[in-house]
């Protein structure tokens, strides 16, 4: 769709692209090396094709500096200067253990002790 536009209007969709990558906090990590994120749905990351390679696997997903999913990708393609990953699975992040039990909503935070 983009070859049907004139060229300078291609270039400032390139660099558009380019300046909304530099802004975005979100980027998967895979041992040291770091990928930017374009965009994350319910079942797809996407990236910039040229700055990540095809992947698969399990991948941590971070926002800043905030681990907030992992996810199994399962299929990647690539398409019009994008690679659209998708993933079967994804498990969100959080920062304090499970609990066992159902906690009453109307439970005190604290008690203080009787004096």
């Amino acid at each position: 769709m983009l070859e049907h536009l004139p060229e300078d209007v291609r270039e400032g969709l390139k660099l558009a692209l380019a300046r909304r990558l530099r802004r975005s906090r979100l980027r998967v990590q895979i041992g040291e090396a770091v990928f930017p994120v374009i965009g994350l749905t319910d079942s797809t990351l996407t990236f910039d094709a040229d700055r990540v390679p095809r992947l698969r696997g399990l991948v941590d997903v971070y926002d800043g500096a905030r681990h907030i999913l992992q996810a199994l990708i399962v299929a990647s393609e690539s398409e019009n200067g994008r690679m659209i990953c998708h993933f079967k699975r994804s498990t969100l992040i959080s920062d304090h253990p499970p609990l066992d039990y159902a906690r009453d909503p109307d439970a005190p935070a604290g008690l203080l002790p009787r004096h």
